[in-house]
């Protein structure tokens, strides 16, 4: 086989998907992490429908993955004084099977850390693409070189802004950011909106989870301080136990704030670089990432398998098989739904959830979307030959 040698950037969730399929095809990986260990917590991710159900079963962890949900609640919309408003459905939010980012990144990483070599604590620098393999430069360790390099390192992707070009080129912000806090909520929840602001608490052991509009905002990523700053001003002012939660910000055990932005890019490969996940076809909180990381390992593992690791075909092979499926990716409307810019909006948003019709024609939309690709079975990868 062609090509055995694979570097792998990102050890969340697809990453160490791809890892777990690639290592059972012969080939050796290498994942590179640029934090000092597996990022523990996180929000609640999701799969929905037969399509992931049955990548899950493949990878032989859905009953784990069923043994760590979360199992999605019902969500109560509640006005200034606590008072109910509407409810959104545990199935809306939750797909078929809920689990905490952290969970299923660390069930991955249990799958594959014997076969494969794991570097946390560096990033990659450079990359040079040459006819026998790409030169890879890093932040703290020796020079490697790699027959191939995947960028699946999110939405800010180290490798696609080294091997595609400038992070601006290809990620188009939404006019939103979201944030989530590990604070002591106590017992009860809840979601609450203002115009343009919503914060839902979901019980002692869920992170507050924050979304408002904004125009972009400048500021390091890695900082965490200044996150909790950005926070506490966007949040001000606001009603319902929102001065509460404000003014515990600084406590905060452990806070993410990011943009809400999406992915758009011309190809998912370039020479012997391509991209997996959010880093190719991400639509932060669009309710498909995680689905899309994980159909997306095993399509793209199964054609480097196919093509026995000629490049060239795999990536074109596995860009054909799922630009469709990753359409979904370009509906942008989670932080506008999430918190409507008026308070009429608002009000029609929550009606929505009072309708059977109207929820169960999204639940509907949801699976079609969930299910929309024709998923080949790959021998190599599964010692079968049932289609799906």
């Amino acid at each position: 086989m062609k090509n055995t040698t694979v570097l792998i950037s990102g050890a969340s969730i697809a990453g160490p998907a791809l890892a777990y399929w690639l290592s059972r095809s012969g080939h050796a990986v290498t994942v590179v992490e640029r934090a000092p260990a597996l990022r523990p917590g996180g929000q609640a991710v999701d799969f929905k429908g037969e399509t992931h159900r049955v990548v899950l079963e493949r990878m032989g962890i859905l009953g784990e993955v069923r043994r760590r949900q979360t199992g999605g609640t019902d969500q109560t919309i509640v006005d200034a004084d606590g008072r109910p408003l509407a409810v959104l459905p545990g199935a809306f939010t939750g797909g078929d099977v809920e689990i905490l980012r952290g969970d299923l990144a660390a069930l991955l990483y249990e799958r594959t850390e014997e076969g494969c070599e794991y570097v946390f604590g560096d990033s990659i620098t450079s990359l040079t693409d040459t006819a026998g393999g790409v030169h890879v430069t890093f932040e703290r360790g020796a020079p490697r070189t790699f027959d191939l390099v995947v960028g699946a390192d999110g939405i800010h992707s180290n490798v696609r802004r080294l091997a595609f070009g400038p992070e601006s080129d290809h990620v188009r912000f939404l006019g939103y950011y979201y944030a989530l806090a590990d604070l002591d909520t106590g017992p009860g929840g809840g979601m609450y909106n203002e115009p343009g602001r919503m914060v839902a608490l979901g019980g002692p052991k869920s992170p507050a989870f924050f979304v408002f509009a904004s125009e972009r905002l400048d500021y390091d990523r890695y900082d965490v301080e200044r996150h909790k700053r950005i926070l506490a001003d966007a949040y001000r002012g606001m009603g319902w136990r929102v001065p509460e939660l404000v003014a515990r910000l600084p406590e905060a055990r452990n806070l993410y704030l990011d943009s809400i932005s999406q992915v758009r890019i011309g190809h998912y490969a370039r020479g012997r670089v391509v991209l997996l996940g959010d880093a190719a076809y991400g639509n932060t909180l669009g309710g498909f990432g995680t689905g899309l990381a994980v159909v997306g390992a095993y399509v793209l593992a199964g054609e480097l398998a196919t093509a026995g690791g000629d490049h060239r075909t795999a990536f074109r092979a596995y860009e054909e098989a799922f630009r469709g499926y990753a359409k979904v990716a370009r509906q942008g409307g989670a932080g506008s739904f999430l918190a409507p810019a008026t308070r009429r909006g608002i009000r029609m948003r929550n009606r929505l959830f009072k309708s059977r019709f109207l929820l169960w024609s999204m639940l509907r939309m949801t699976d079609m979307f969930a299910t929309d690709i024709e998923l080949k079975d790959y021998p190599a990868l599964t010692g079968t030959s049932t289609a799906t």
